[in-house]
């Protein structure tokens, strides 16, 4: 049963699990080394060993690849259209833009936009090799990749494939950024190897908080065991000023995990990490979501967005389940956890592409600025600094 609280208790809901990072880290850092050293010898060791292997190389073939597309259902590939459609949309609009233009006389500014050259995964950013890895034979991944026309799919998984991806090996191209979700493994991986590869962020168990005044039970509930079911550190909250909402809320828990599949993880996750928290108003429950800064945050109605300032992806309105947003609606569902949201917003388009700065001056532009740039060069020391206006200027 979920426990229903009182907003002056949640506080032990901020003492969130510390992810037992450390203890991952020294399960992955001799697995890192090992394919650090030995490249593919130690990646197949390791795919053997964790992810079933049984092939004689990591990559799958192309053939492979369209013999899993050709045997998609209609439905399936109907399914990936869409999201594929909202996906691309989406990542377009978020696609900082190459300009150049006169900000003042004789000084012209910009940026241009560049992709980076690898990267595990990307498409509307213009990356050119694009990767996949995933420890599974799911004909879903594997024809999903042909049908985009990604041909570099990888059969592994956990901390190996960070360190395949990182490195670089005969098989396995080195990727700029690495992106994605995984296990706590995955995560310390990615933690120990950030500055010598691109990664997107170290995530935490998964997480949603719902704001509710008012609502359907039903919905209410099954958009918390939709979380709870990935995983029994998954953290699934309700917020709300009615009493009589928090038990119809908590009933139709019980009602739905009678018949839910995945009952098990999601019953352990309810129990251990779940909560039902009554505020005194509206206010409180939005100054609670932000201290909480959520993965995910559901709200009833567009009125309480101008208030959010924490939040790693936000759902309004009682037709906007958070599975829209792991599925087809077209934002990214690689979202900052355990409190991340208050740093950073989910991984975009812009994670795979580099913004580079452009300025060109002429003399008057120069000119116009001189003063102050000789003045904050000699300021801080740097004399040379200064000299290189005035050189250009003396004649």
């Amino acid at each position: 049963m979920i426990r229903i609280l009182e907003s002056k208790q949640v506080g032990r809901l901020f003492a969130r699990r510390a992810a037992r990072l450390g203890e991952a880290e020294a399960v992955v850092r001799p697995i890192l080394e090992a394919v650090r050293k030995r490249g593919d010898r130690a990646l197949l060791e390791y795919a053997r060993k964790f992810d079933g292997l049984e092939r004689k190389s990591v990559r799958v073939p192309p053939k492979e690849l369209a013999a899993a597309a050709s045997a998609l259902s209609t439905e399936f590939r109907d399914a990936v259209k869409v999201a594929s459609a909202n996906i691309r949309e989406f990542a377009s609009m978020q696609m900082p833009a190459t300009q150049i233009r006169m900000v003042a006389p004789g000084l012209r500014l910009g940026q241009v936009v560049r992709p980076l050259d690898s990267v595990a995964a990307a498409q509307v950013a213009g990356v050119k090799s694009i990767s996949v890895a995933c420890p599974s034979e799911a004909p879903e991944v594997r024809g999903t990749a042909h049908l985009l026309g990604v041909e570099n799919v990888f059969q592994m998984g956990g901390a190996q494939a960070i360190a395949a991806f990182a490195f670089g090996t005969r098989t396995v191209p080195k990727a700029d950024r690495i992106v994605g979700p995984g296990n706590i493994y995955v995560a310390a991986a990615k933690k120990l190897l950030a500055g010598e590869v691109g990664i997107d962020f170290v995530a935490g168990p998964t997480e949603i908080l719902i704001i509710a005044a008012e609502g359907d039970p039903r919905f209410l509930a099954a958009d918390m065991l939709a979380q709870a079911e990935h995983d029994v550190d998954a953290c699934a909250i309700l917020l709300t000023t009615s009493k009589r909402l928090a038990a119809s809320v908590s009933a139709q828990i019980d009602l739905q995990l009678e018949t839910l599949p995945t009952a098990a993880v999601a019953r352990k996750s309810i129990t251990r990490n779940g909560a039902i928290v009554l505020t005194r108003s509206l206010d409180e429950a939005i100054a609670i979501s932000n201290r909480f800064a959520p993965e995910h945050l559901s709200i009833g109605d567009e009125s309480l967005l101008a208030r959010v300032e924490h939040a790693g992806s936000v759902f309004i309105g009682k037709y906007s389940p958070e599975a829209a947003g792991d599925y087809a609606s077209g934002p990214n569902h690689v979202l900052p956890t355990s409190g991340m949201a208050r740093l950073r917003g989910g991984l975009s388009a812009a994670d795979y592409v580099k913004v580079i700065s452009v300025q060109q001056l002429d003399a008057d532009g120069l000119r116009s600025i001189a003063p102050a740039i000789k003045t904050l060069a000699r300021a801080e020391g740097l004399e040379a600094h200064a000299r290189s206006v005035e050189v250009r200027l003396a004649g």
